[in-house]
């Protein structure tokens, strides 16, 4: 009796989050999602504008994303100068109406970055003004001061802060470093790491600490790191580690202007006309005919789905496609018998990646 009451009495403390990411081995195969930016134009005002971005990043986040490509489906007209906008600083006007591709890829970049990172990354704008009240996508990156994990994204210094040493030693290491080819990183703990690389100012990396660093809030003096690829705690520590973002000028440079060696090896293309979602899943439970895959890559339309995007393409007209089937491993439904007429793109991205979970698990090569 004394024992059943001692178990009754645990109780779970559900007031923090438990769902912590958890590393376990190295992961080679990547997942990618692509959609067109013209999406923005459904959504009236600038916060709604930035919700929607919200929105999808959040999927990103939870379904382990790591690539966004958004793509022009021929259903905006983005000024001409929309590359000149990525450099520009807090004048620039807001570009959820004039070139929505870039506000989104604006949007989901910025959310993409560690909180501490933001500031220094990205200077004030109006496509940014309300984004401070999307909720947090608390990736496994985008870690605290207090917490520790042995990969970091960081940023370059030239200035040191004000204050003694550390972080707080100023001047006199920065100089040493430059003279011996090396270069001081803020990673967001209490000391700079010291990297054996000449990186210039302001540049975002991915910095790797040694097993048992001697960090603490009070240490003197930088500790010794190494720059690596963005990809290693992913390839190295299985880690999840966001997102890249890449712009695509039409439906067919998605594919044909993969960043990784070799191409997508599984593409899978969305639309109320294809076999259902669940259909594709059973194949790879069961072992069928779905191939394992080293990079997937899953498309979704817009308002008025992917047929308009080839109709667009002036690539794919000149090749004769007529159906934009034709450029998919396979052709899915995310939601047969759907109640509503309509399924939007923010929705279909959180149906999609949910429906296809078994696949990217099943069938990725690690």
């Amino acid at each position: 009796m004394k024992r059943k009451r001692a178990v009754q009495d645990v109780k779970s403390d559900t007031s923090k989050p438990t769902a912590i990411f958890q590393a376990s081995s190295g992961r080679a195969y990547t997942v990618s999602v692509a959609l067109p930016g013209s999406i923005i134009t459904n959504a009236l005002t600038p916060e709604l504008k930035t919700h929607l971005g919200g929105r999808i990043a959040r999927a990103l986040a939870v379904f382990c994303v790591d690539e966004v490509v958004i793509f022009d489906d021929g259903q905006t007209r983005p000024r001409k100068d929309a590359e000149h906008h990525r450099h520009q600083n807090a004048d620039d006007a807001f570009t959820g109406f004039s070139d929505p591709n870039y506000f989104l890829m604006h949007t989901l970049s910025y959310l993409e970055t560690p909180p501490f990172l933001r500031p220094l990354l990205f200077p004030l704008h109006p496509d940014l003004r309300s984004a401070g009240s999307l909720p947090s996508l608390d990736m496994p990156h985008h870690l605290k001061s207090h917490e520790w994990c042995q990969y970091r994204e960081g940023i370059t210094v030239e200035k040191p802060t004000e204050g003694g040493e550390s972080k707080k030693s100023g001047k006199r290491k920065r100089e040493a470093a430059q003279s011996h080819g090396t270069s001081l990183v803020d990673v967001g703990l209490a000391q700079y790491i010291s990297v054996p690389a000449a990186i210039p100012q302001d540049t975002r990396v991915t910095v790797k600490l040694p097993k048992d660093p001697d960090i603490s809030a009070s240490g003197d003096g930088p500790v010794n790191g190494l720059v690596v690829a963005p990809s290693a705690p992913r390839e190295e520590a299985g880690y999840y580690w966001g997102y890249s973002v890449r712009a695509a000028s039409s439906l067919s440079t998605v594919i044909t202007e993969c960043i990784f060696p070799g191409g997508y090896d599984l593409t899978v293309g969305t639309s109320e006309r294809g076999m259902p979602v669940s259909d594709l899943a059973r194949h790879t439970t069961v072992g069928g005919q779905v191939p394992q895959f080293n990079h997937m890559l899953v498309v979704f339309g817009g308002i008025a789905g992917l047929e308009v995007a080839v109709e667009a393409d002036s690539e794919l007209q000149r090749m004769g496609v007529k159906e934009p089937k034709e450029l998919f491993d396979y052709w899915v439904n995310l939601c047969p018998g759907q109640g509503s007429r309509t399924i939007r793109t923010d929705e279909a991205v959180w149906l999609g990646l949910m429906g296809l979970r078994d696949v990217v698990v099943n069938k990725g090569r690690r």
